[in-house]
């Protein structure tokens, strides 16, 4: 199951690690605690859009910018988790004019033989 909060948290460690910055300094920058902002940034917490937005003002991000690359890799995301479609092959049969016939799930195909 993909958890937005962890995706969420991911991205704003990212940023400020883009930045150098500390945990420490985020936190006295956003005006929250420590501890709380590192929950956030493992996923453990849900931020709230009030503190969402002191986060970014604390990191100078747009909140738009964080939640469009929240929304880029919840589509990586989904994507990974979802299996390639492959068809089912069905027992290969002989037929006329050297021919093989190899039957799909949806449909036949002939392959001349060489």
């Amino acid at each position: 199951m993909i958890l937005l909060r962890r995706l969420l948290g991911d991205v704003l460690r990212r940023q400020r690690q883009r930045q150098g910055r500390t945990l420490r300094e985020v936190s006295a920058s956003a005006r929250v605690s420590l501890g709380y902002l590192s929950e956030v940034e493992r996923g453990q917490k849900e931020a709230s859009s009030e503190l969402l937005s002191a986060i970014c003002d604390a990191l100078d991000v747009r909140m738009s910018e964080v939640m469009r690359e929240v929304s880029d890799d919840l589509s990586l995301a989904e994507l990974a988790q979802t299996e390639p479609v492959r068809p089912v092959l069905e027992p290969v049969t002989s037929v006329p004019d050297d021919r093989v016939s190899i039957e799909t799930s949806n449909q036949a195909v002939d392959v001349v033989a060489a």
